[in-house]
């Protein structure tokens, strides 16, 4: 077999794409596949060859080029085409950023050839439209892959796990899980499965959770339950396009993330507060609901757990809270801010699949981008 050459660009360097930067450059140089030849911060463009881990950082900010991204895959084409030899070259674009507006040019990416690979949840959770034009460019004649594992769980195999069971025939009934790291850690420490004599207040928890940076500066970025409502959003989606069983049931065709039934964890009087330290400082007052709600579960011999749920055979979406009993895996195999995914599935039953591990931080996110770069080598 010819080998291999990988172009590619990465858009995004900061705690994610600067890992994944030192990843690519710490695989030997004999087996290494792949080339970084640009990479792009929000403001400026660096179009060279990175090779030292050290010393791209100062390239990239003396650099004078600006940060053109609709013009990145003609260049990294024009760099194929200029391959000799029998190596095989291809292209690829990383995606570390969270933007809406790059995530929109991925069809125009697959369609000019060049791979697209991401953690940003925007193109497939959002706009139906934008994964419809996914979708189509990817199936076109010459166009690029897309890979998306580290847009659910970070570096877990889920996205990969679930296409395999998906494109092997099987047929998915449920998945349930804490796709959180956030709520993960919140409610490991507050409704813990061996009951504490003096259990923290649900504002304490928050306010260590957000001290200890694993919440968003606002904690009502998490407790909205959009980003698990986003990861469902991809779930569902991954379903509907990639099953090739015919199935009991169906999932609702989601226009974007906003359609999950989700019930989120901000009392209403705290919606809109503007900033994180004022919610921080005013959510003491509300304890006393969470409480009632925790020593409930409690009584019943059941812990407290955001969960999301692709249920397709009820044809259901949703994210919110919910109990188990202390002896489940969601109470007892969880630490930390860890995630853990269920798969239920006709082979898979009654006792299902299960993936559980870290799901957030720089590190095994950008572990979970270079397995999808590896895919393509």
């Amino acid at each position: 077999m010819a080998p291999k050459e990988i172009l590619v660009g990465i858009i995004g360097v900061g705690l994610v794409g600067s890992e994944l930067v030192s990843q690519i450059l710490s695989i030997p140089a004999a087996r290494n596949p792949f080339k970084i030849v640009f990479l792009s911060s929000s403001r400026k463009a660096l179009y060279d060859t990175v090779t030292s881990p050290d010393a791209w950082k100062a390239a990239l900010d003396a650099s004078s080029d600006p940060a053109d991204l609709k013009a990145v895959a003609g260049y990294l084409q024009t760099l194929v085409a200029q391959g000799s030899g029998s190596t095989q070259r291809q292209a690829v674009i990383v995606d570390n950023t969270s933007s809406d507006d790059v995530a929109r040019l991925y069809p125009e990416w697959l369609k000019a050839g060049v791979s697209v690979v991401t953690p940003n949840k925007k193109a497939f959770s959002g706009d139906k439209a934008v994964w419809d034009a996914i979708l189509a460019a990817s199936a076109a004649p010459g166009a690029g892959r897309w890979l998306n594992e580290s847009t659910v769980g970070a570096g877990l195999p889920v996205i990969n796990t679930l296409k395999e069971m998906l494109g092997s025939g099987d047929r998915v009934k449920k998945i349930e899980g804490v796709f959180s790291g956030t709520m993960s850690y919140i409610f490991n420490e507050w409704s813990a499965a061996t009951p504490s004599v003096n259990p923290p207040k649900f504002s304490e928890v928050v306010r260590v959770a957000r001290e200890k940076g694993y919440t968003e500066p606002h904690p009502a970025d998490d407790l909205n339950g959009a980003d698990v409502a986003r990861k469902l959003t991809i779930l569902a989606r991954t379903v509907s396009a990639f099953s090739i069983a015919d199935g009991k049931g169906s999932l609702p065709e989601l226009q974007s993330y906003e359609d999950v039934d989700t019930q989120g964890l901000i009392p209403t009087p705290l919606e809109g507060i503007k900033t994180g330290d004022e919610f921080v400082e005013r959510l003491p007052k509300y304890d006393g609901d969470f409480e009632r709600v925790r020593v409930q579960a409690e009584k019943e011999g059941q812990v407290l757990r955001f969960v999301g749920v692709v249920d397709v055979e009820e044809g259901v979406v949703k994210a919110g809270l919910a109990q188990y009993p202390v002896t489940h895996p969601f109470a007892t195999s969880l630490g930390g801010s860890d995630n853990i995914i269920m798969f239920h599935t006709e082979r898979y039953s009654p006792r299902p699949l299960i993936v559980q591990g870290s799901g957030a931080g720089a590190a095994v996110t950008a572990m979970g981008v270079l397995g999808d770069l590896l895919k393509l080598a």
